[in-house]
C-alpha cells in the first residue's frame, strides 16, 4: 500500500499536493493537463525530488527520506536509462547486483528474464544494436529482475507503435499480476490507460487526486481533462 500522506512538491512557483493511498497490487494511470505535475509526481515517489512537506509511505513504512536505490520500487523512463557502453546481459545484470558479480546462478535468472520478454539470445548485444521496442523489452526485464513491489511507468512505451505499445502493455499486466507488483504508468493516452488500470489518478490544478475507476472518469471527464483531451 502506498501512502501520500499531505504531500506537497514545489518547483520553484509550481506546486501540487497529494494526500490519498494507492492499494498493493493497484494499477492506476495518472494522467492530467501537460505541465500539471504528472512526472513530478513520480519523481517525488522514486526520491529523486525531496517533498516540501508530507510523507510517503510503503506498507505504513516511512520512505521519505530514503535514498531512491532504498526505496522498494523500480522506474522506467521513455529513454529506457540503459548503459551504452554495457551489454544487454550487464545492463540486465545491475538489477541484481550493482557491482556486477554475477554467477551461474544470476546468468541463468538473466535468461530466463530475455526468455520471457521476447529477446532470447540478444544478452551480448550493446542497446545501440537493438531496436526501440527491444531496448524497451530490456528495461522491462530488468524491472521484472528487480522484482520490487511498486512499478512506476513514466511513459516508457510512448515512442512505439500501437501493436507493440499493446504488446508491452499487456506484458506489465502480467508480470504486475504475477509479482503482486502496485503500477503507476504516466499516460497522455486514454486507451493505454483502459488497457492496464482499472483506476485513474488526476493530476489537474495542483492537486493529484486519489485513484478514480478509470472508465468513469475517461467517460465523464471533468473540465481541465475534457479540454486536454479535446471532449
Amino acid at each position: 500500500m502506498l501512502t501520500l500522506d499531505k504531500l506537497r512538491i514545489t518547483l520553484g512557483d509550481f506546486s501540487l499536493s497529494a494526500d490519498f493511498t494507492v492499494p498493493q497490487g493497484a494499477r492506476c494511470a495518472v494522467m492530467g493537463p501537460s505541465g500539471a505535475g504528472k512526472s513530478t509526481l513520480l519523481a517525488a515517489i522514486a526520491g529523486f525530488l525531496p517533498p516540501a512537506a508530507g510523507r510517503i509511505l510503503w506498507q505504513g513504512q516511512n520512505i521519505t527520506q530514503s535514498a531512491p536505490g532504498a526505496r522498494p520500487l523500480s522506474i522506467l523512463f521513455q529513454d529506457q536509462n540503459l548503459f551504452p557502453h554495457l551489454s544487454v546481459t550487464r545492463n540486465l545484470g545491475l538489477g541484481l547486483d550493482p557491482k556486477l558479480r554475477l554467477g551461474p546462478g544470476e546468468h541463468a535468472k538473466i535468461d530466463a528474464a530475455l526468455d520471457r520478454v521476447g529477446l532470447t539470445g540478444l544478452g551480448a548485444r550493446k542497446p545501440a544494436e537493438l531496436s526501440g521496442g527491444q531496448q524497451s523489452r530490456v528495461a522491462l526485464a530488468r524491472a521484472l529482475l528487480r522484482a520490487r513491489p511498486l512499478l512506476l511507468l513514466d511513459e516508457p512505451f510512448a515512442a512505439l507503435g500501437p501493436a507493440l505499445k499493446s504488446d508491452m502493455l499487456a506484458l506489465v499486466a502480467e508480470i504486475a499480476a504475477e509479482q503482486g507488483a502496485t503500477v503507476l504508468m504516466v499516460s497522455h493516452d486514454p486507451d493505454d490507460a483502459r488497457a492496464l488500470c482499472p483506476q485513474t489518478i488526476l493530476v489537474a490544478e495542483g492537486t493529484a487526486q486519489a485513484p478514480h475507476a478509470t472508465t468513469d472518469l475517461l467517460d465523464h471527464p471533468p473540465p481541465a481533462l475534457a479540454a486536454y483531451l479535446g471532449g
